[in-house]
């Protein structure tokens, strides 16, 4: 499998990985970075092929979520740069999606000035491209590429990816976040043990204080600087974070009946509320439950911000947008309120190198806005993390439930990951890597056969088990055994055709190797120039029938308890039970199959059922160390499939 990140690679901001797998080859997300207004904003597509014909080297492109480091790259790479192939997100991804991306577009095009852009047109005929992804759906790109998306938490509709073609597979992690909120839900995944997990990185060594204690300390912070007259900014994007602090804060004005005005910017909020209205199924128990009572969502203390809000004296509350002081609303107020040693900035999130954002959080007093303006920055700076990524532990249990063979890191800074690694390659013994982008990525892959046990392996390795344990706990070496989540298994494995044959891992006595004669290998036949079949290395004439070769037999015990389906079956004390479950495996196969039939008794008393030319259930005697009775089950290979059937039936007699 190759793994190449176009963006995320020791960094965050431009989230894009391409993936190869089994042949095929999906780009994950194709998102801009926050910290550049240059071509370095976008992924390098050129990495991928220089003709711009990247609708015959991407098979697939998977947004996880709306943010714009995910997907603020779309328009431009499918409308700019002529991608046509299919574009896969959740719904609530698709219906936000297109709000963000305009107020991108008008921001950089209506405000900066800058042409070349993406258009409103663009992003309407990109948003045509999509295929929507729904929550444990298995969607197939086509015969071979199948998707399925997971429950991220993170934001509104945001998605885990597993993706499969034939024996690799990968999962993608986005953004996510495995803690639950005041909206969301905590990210959860099966045990798909993929070939490689991709999983971002951002707080990879950090480990947040509890919940509860990160409001309190947020909280008392806004209600002290607007005790003392200030003004409180809270940069958030309009879209997770927004909603989460919203919502705490409504509940504490409520609860002490506080009127100081609280606002949010208008607009991107108020339209994306609307959608969490809409999709109120991705929101947590909680809100589910008191939607109907209430909507979460509907605020009654806090109201739209208006531009002419900003000079009002007073204190106040204001969450603007974006989230990183870059751009937009959020910056054009800090530019005022920064001077003011009275007024707090709460910074919530993770804010990308070269943002004003990260300038301020790291102490600087004197902030180069643009190359004609600057601003003193006197506010007193916060930096409360409410994050909704994952943190170290968080990141540790992901691989956990996943169970990945191989870690891959992205969307952190090359100091996280280095920690990072070491712990995830200590802990789970798996290896781990942290590309850089445009880096090659490969990974060999162990290809899986998955097989039918059958039952007599699985009942041997089982008590092999408890008789280890049991040994072990005599010697005093471990506690009383607990229950059995692991075995070991040897048994021979029997491939099979893909077809009727299906693959077995088997007891080796439940066939015999010896029935398989191994036919000497001899050329391909062959016409010759007179049009008279040949054959190389073989003396036989042609006409000849070639040598049949013998098949593999296979047998299994099923064992059952005898007064148990004496009763249920109505039979007295003096029936012979297992002559009535013979009676009834060969009616039930005369109803239920086209196959013929015949039931036969030996001279030793033991009858049997056949069905086809090789499937018999057929009694044993039963010897001194049995205390059950029991009923064999034999077949040939090439009768796989009526042996299935008869095995069907006869499990619904004995029950």
């Amino acid at each position: 499998m190759k793994v190449v990140p176009l963006g995320a690679g020791q960094d965050v901001g431009r989230s894009c990985v391409l993936v190869t797998l089994g042949g095929k080859t999906i780009m994950f997300d194709c998102g801009m970075h926050m910290g550049y207004n240059d071509e370095r904003r976008f992924p390098n597509f050129n990495y991928i092929t220089t003709s711009d014909d990247f609708t015959s080297r991407i098979d697939a492109v998977v947004i996880t979520h709306f943010h714009l480091d995910h997907c603020g790259a779309l328009p431009h790479f499918s409308e700019q740069r002529g991608y046509h192939g299919p574009i896969y997100m959740t719904p609530p991804t698709k219906a936000i999606c297109p709000i963000l991306l305009e107020d991108y577009r008008k921001i950089t095009v209506e405000r900066k000035g800058e042409t070349g852009f993406f258009t409103s047109q663009h992003i309407k005929d990109c948003m045509k491209k999509v295929v929507p992804l729904h929550l444990h759906e298995t969607v197939w790109v086509d015969d071979e590429l199948e998707l399925r998306a997971y429950y991220a938490g993170h934001v509104l509709g945001a998605a885990m990816i597993y993706a499969r073609c034939g024996s690799e597979s990968v999962v993608y992690t986005g953004d996510y976040n495995m803690t639950p909120d005041r909206h969301l839900g905590a990210a959860w995944i099966e045990k798909v043990r993929p070939d490689i997990l991709i999983t971002e990185s951002t707080y990879g060594t950090t480990i947040r204080d509890s919940k509860r204690a990160r409001e309190r300390d947020f909280t008392e912070k806004v209600r002290s600087c607007v005790a003392r007259g200030g003004k409180v900014l809270i940069p958030c994007f309009a879209l997770g974070r927004a909603q989460e602090l919203c919502i705490l804060i409504e509940s504490y004005w409520e609860r002490l009946g506080l009127k100081v005005p609280v606002y949010f910017s208008a607009g991107l909020t108020e339209k994306a509320n609307r959608y969490y209205k809409l999709f109120i199924n991705w929101t947590n128990q909680k809100v589910k439950e008191s939607f109907v009572d209430r909507n979460p969502f509907d605020f009654k203390y806090i109201k739209p911000w208006n531009r002419d809000y900003v000079d009002l004296p007073g204190p106040m509350v204001l969450f603007a947008t974006p989230g990183m002081l870059h751009i937009g609303t959020s910056l054009e107020v800090f530019k005022k309120w920064a001077p003011d040693e009275r007024n707090m900035l709460i910074m919530p999130g993770y804010c990308v190198a070269g943002t004003i954002g990260a300038k301020v959080l790291s102490g600087m007093k004197v902030v180069d806005i643009d190359q004609y303006s600057q601003v003193n920055v006197n506010i007193d700076v916060q930096n409360l993390s409410f994050s909704a990524h994952a943190d170290a532990k968080g990141i540790m249990e992901l691989i956990r439930q996943a169970s990945p063979r191989n870690v891959v890191l992205v969307h952190g800074e090359k100091s996280r990951m280095s920690y990072l690694k070491s712990k995830i390659m200590g802990e789970f013994g798996c290896p781990c890597y942290d590309p850089a982008n445009g880096e090659l990525l490969e990974i060999e892959t162990e290809q899986d056969v998955r097989a039918l046990m059958s039952d007599q392996l699985f009942q041997r390795a089982w008590s092999g088990e408890q008789q280890r344990q049991e040994r072990l706990e005599k010697d005093n070496q471990i506690k009383p055994p607990s229950p059995i989540t692991q075995m070991p298994v040897r048994g021979v494995l029997l491939l099979g055709d893909g077809g009727k044959r299906l693959t077995r891992l088997l007891d080796p006595s439940e066939f015999d190797l010896d029935q398989v004669p191994v036919a000497e290998p001899r050329a391909e036949n062959f016409k010759t120039d007179d049009q008279q079949p040949t054959t190389s290395g073989d003396t036989r004439s042609s006409d000849e029938p070639d040598e049949k070769l013998e098949t593999v037999v296979f047998s299994t015990r099923k064992i059952f308890d005898d007064v148990a389906v004496a009763q249920r079956m109505g039979l007295d004390d003096n029936a012979d039970t297992i002559q009535a479950v013979l009676d009834a495996v060969y009616e039930l196969f005369s109803i239920d199959s086209a196959q013929q039939v015949h039931q036969h008794k030996n001279v030793d008393g033991f009858g049997s059922v056949s069905v086809g030319d090789s499937v018999k259930v057929s009694t044993s005697p039963v010897s001194d160390f049995d205390e059950l009775p029991s009923l064999s089950v034999s077949w040939a290979w090439e009768e796989e499939e009526l042996a299935t059937q008869t095995l069907a039936i006869l499990n619904r007699v004995l029950g």
